[in-house]
């Protein structure tokens, strides 16, 4: 039995056989720096997927924040932290207004709950509407509703799920206008089913930039027309940044920004830390301040000092690195690549994306999707020391979502092995 084998098994007898691995022969890291991971036997493997190391894997900076607090205090949000107050005052000054409060959570799944709570509070509602594709955590309720990946549990009776359009595959000959009218229609129609059961609605919860929709190109005025129907019927907006947010999409540092249009709520989570366990939810100060009177909120770990230094030392490097900055050109520079490789390989019938989260969808000849080959191509990257992997409706969709330190030469390589790994399909 070889070593990954042994690993593999073990792992099974202590985190239950489901416990999900990437790719058919599973990967054990043991490194990472920049935009590389290396494997136990050394071999270098270039990172195109993970959002979590926003600044790149290991960055010094980040490193030492959380070395020095680590060695210094690190407790629970009962007492007085000046890197705490700080860190807070600096993330929200990054929000426009009436978005200048914090409350700080460890998980993203622990974010999205606490903003459906804020949400119900302050509406009175308890309906939820969210995509037909979404995954917004891991709680009862957020894995209910989560379409990309079930839970197993119900969709529950309070919510309803509406289908964001992708003009790909929906145009049908209509103009922007017309589909963002279509399909904001379809929150109309989920606000008057759960008002017709005596439900009011609390919260329209989306990722504003459709991620596990499979990065569809923006349909303008869509997202503005859904949340004005779910404001006109009094329920809130929250915008689920976790894989958005932090400057990735280079054009902006949240998605939300380039539909024009402010959330009531933000939630953060993955990238914050960049890798430390820190997330949190954006809102108004009256809300959090009747909300804590009413329901008091406390969590051990969120918010503690080596949290607060690992999320400032994230704010850091964005600024001092131009972060943005790389995102929008690295971004296109590898849209542009994409975009020559789709004139090769006939396989590619578009390119997605914005910044440095991007996406290619595979169509076999007759038009169905190639899910099979999808997946081939990414184990086949995989062997090839690229990694990647797929999202959308059909599996069909490559995604890439490297960390933002991604540079030009590192597109250059992905391109390459790409170019090659579709030649063999």
């Amino acid at each position: 039995m070889s070593d990954i084998d042994a690993l593999i098994l073990r792992r099974q007898r202590v985190l239950g056989r489901n416990s999900p691995l990437f790719y058919d022969r599973p990967l054990h890291l043991v490194r990472g720096e920049g935009a590389w991971v290396y494997d136990a036997d050394g071999r270098a493997y270039l990172d195109v997927y993970n959002n979590v190391p926003c600044v790149g894997h290991c960055h010094p900076h980040v490193v030492d924040a959380i070395a020095r607090q680590t060695a210094t205090l690190n407790l629970h949000t009962r007492y007085l932290d000046e890197t705490l107050v700080a860190y807070a005052e600096r993330l929200t000054s990054l929000f426009a207004d009436p978005l200048d409060t914090v409350m700080l959570t460890c998980s993203g799944t622990e974010a999205n709950e606490l903003a459906l709570r804020l949400a119900r509070f302050v509406t009175g509602g308890q309906g939820i509407i969210v995509s037909d594709l979404s995954y917004h955590g891991n709680s009862t309720i957020l894995a209910g509703m989560a379409s990309s990946f079930p839970g197993g549990e119900p969709f529950p009776s309070f919510a309803r799920a509406v289908r964001v359009p992708d003009p790909a595959h929906d145009r049908q000959g209509r103009t922007d206008a017309e589909l963002a009218a279509a399909f904001a229609a379809q929150v109309q129609a989920a606000v008057d089913s759960l008002k017709a059961e005596g439900i009011q609605v609390a919260a329209l919860l989306l990722d504003s930039f459709f991620a596990n929709e499979g990065l569809p190109d923006p349909v303008p005025c869509y997202v503005e027309q859904a949340v004005e129907i779910v404001r006109r019927a009094g329920g809130l907006f929250i915008c689920d940044e976790v894989q958005s947010g932090f400057a990735r999409t280079g054009d902006a540092m949240w998605g939300h920004q380039l539909t024009g249009v402010t959330p009531d709520i933000v939630t953060l989570g993955k990238p914050m830390g960049n890798g430390y366990p820190v997330a949190g939810m954006v809102t108004r100060r009256d809300w959090v301040d009747r909300f804590g009177a009413a329901s008091r909120y406390f969590n051990t770990f969120a918010g503690n000092p080596v949290a607060a230094a690992a999320g400032m030392a994230v704010l850091s490097v964005i600024e001092q690195e131009d972060i943005q900055g790389n995102s929008r050109r690295v971004g296109a520079h590898v849209r542009a690549g994409l975009g020559a490789l789709a004139a090769r390989h006939k396989i590619i019938a578009g390119v997605r994306g914005r910044g440095l989260f991007f996406g290619v969808e595979l169509i076999r000849p007759d038009g169905t999707p190639a899910d099979v080959e999808t997946k081939r191509l990414i184990n086949r990257m995989r062997d090839n020391g690229v990694l990647i992997s797929r999202i959308g409706r059909n599996s069909n969709i490559l995604k890439m979502r490297p960390p933002l330190v991604f540079s030009t030469d590192n597109a250059d390589h992905l391109l390459s092995v790409m170019d090659d790994a579709l030649a063999a399909l």
